[in-house]
């Protein structure tokens, strides 16, 4: 290196310069390819999954988490990406949408990464949605890659409204509801494949409840406004939860 360094100063002007601008080129390029690399390395395993049913306040939290201020949100039709940094831990938030028809795509284009998981709840309509609410969890909890002990967050949103239920009324009812459907899940199970491996949630002969889990569950309350640009959220759980398992 240090010779042809030599070499092109003794060069003339056009011909410094061309060697030079070639330098530069494989310089921005070594450091471009190094950067991407990096990225990449520091996002694997670094995902933190944002889900929920459709009109839960997914989007919103994502804006209030990344941006700390009120955005106008619509229903998501594609996965929303953001990178913050939490005591010095780079963490990639990935809001996926919630529509069931979506849903699933993209949660299996990210969970072999995820790092944790958080499921978010309208507490206003959960009576009302309690099935849907109830099946969505329950399949996300199924599935092998979160099994690997990841940390799941369920976050009862939408509390500044007089008619939200708070956690515990909402885990009880999930509990309950969770229970049937893994019955009816193992009796159709047993009906088509009587060799089936497929998990099992819970201990069997049970009851199911969240603290059989293997993975660490936590229910947290929280609100973010979408209609008044002004208020403050309540998304300070969260982020307690981020700091905990960065």
């Amino acid at each position: 290196m240090k010779k042809y360094v030599e070499q092109l100063l003794k060069g003339d002007d056009s011909s410094q310069s061309l060697h030079l601008a070639l330098l530069v080129a494989a310089f921005v390029l070594i450091t471009l390819v190094l950067f991407i690399f990096w990225r990449k390395r520091k996002s694997k395993g670094n995902i933190i999954l944002l889900t929920g049913l459709s009109d839960s306040g997914k989007t919103l939290i994502y804006a209030r988490l990344l941006c700390s201020q009120f955005v106008k949100t619509y229903t998501s039709v594609k996965e929303n990406i953001g990178d913050i940094t939490i005591n010095y831990r780079f963490l990639r938030i990935v809001d996926i949408p919630g529509d069931e028809r979506l849903r699933g795509k993209y949660f299996d284009k990210y969970k072999s990464s995820v790092k944790g998981l958080v499921y978010i709840i309208d507490a206003v309509t959960i009576q009302k949605e309690i099935r849907d609410v109830a099946e969505y969890l329950y399949n996300l909890l199924s599935d092998p890659d979160i099994q690997k002990n990841v940390p799941v967050l369920i976050m009862c949103n939408k509390q500044d409204q007089t008619m939200a239920k708070g956690c515990y009324v909402i885990k009880a009812l999930l509990e309950k509801e969770m229970n049937l459907l893994r019955m009816t899940k193992t009796s159709q199970l047993e009906a088509t494949d009587a060799s089936s491996t497929n998990v099992f949630l819970g201990k069997q002969g049970k009851h199911f409840e969240f603290s059989h889990l293997d993975s660490q569950i936590d229910f947290v309350e929280s609100y973010a406004s979408n209609d008044d640009s002004q208020m403050s959220a309540n998304i300070e759980e969260l982020k307690k939860w981020l700091i905990k398992i960065a």
